[in-house]
C-alpha cells in the first residue's frame, strides 16, 4: 500500500489530496524583516521533493549571497527582485520569472521604493543544510 494511499474502496486504494490549510511564517535572512509564508516545504507540508513560498521584502532588503544545491524558481509579482549572480545581475520585474540553478552563486536583493512580492518554487526544497549561505554574512 502507497504511504499516502488514503479510505480503500472494492479492494482498491486511492491517493487523497493533501489541504494545506495556512502557510507557516518563516524567520528570513537579510538586514530587514522579510515576510516569508511557506505553504509547501520542509516545515509546513514535511515535503522534501520541493518547496512553495510567498515572499514580501521591503525597499531596501539584502540577502547574504548563496550558492544552494537547489534550482529555485520566481515569479515576481510586485515590485522588482534584484538578482545578483557571477556575471552580474539580473533585474526581474513584476510579471517576470528568473531560474537560478543549483550550484549558482546568487544574491538576492529588493532596492527599489516599495520592495517586491513574489512567490519561490526550490527543487527539492530548501533547507538551511542545502542553501550554503556566504559564510561572512551568517
Amino acid at each position: 500500500m502507497h504511504p499516502k494511499a488514503g479510505a480503500r474502496t472494492g479492494g482498491r486504494s486511492f491517493l487523497m489530496p493533501t489541504l494545506i490549510p495556512q502557510p507557516t511564517r518563516i524567520a528570513a535572512a537579510g538586514n530587514k524583516p522579510k515576510l516569508i509564508d511557506e505553504y509547501i516545504g520542509r516545515v509546513t507540508s514535511k515535503t522534501s521533493a520541493a518547496s512553495i513560498a510567498h515572499m514580501r521584502s521591503p525597499e531596501g532588503w539584502v540577502e547574504p549571497g548563496q550558492t544552494p544545491d537547489f534550482d529555485e524558481f520566481t515569479v515576481v509579482l510586485k515590485g522588482m527582485l534584484r538578482v545578483q549572480h557571477k556575471g552580474g545581475e539580473l533585474k526581474v520585474r513584476a510579471g517576470q520569472a528568473v531560474i537560478a540553478h543549483a550550484g549558482e552563486w546568487v544574491q538576492y536583493s529588493t532596492p527599489e521604493q516599495g520592495g517586491a512580492e513574489y512567490i519561490a518554487v526550490c527543487l527539492p526544497a530548501f533547507s538551511m543544510e542545502t542553501v550554503h549561505r556566504d559564510e561572512s554574512h551568517n
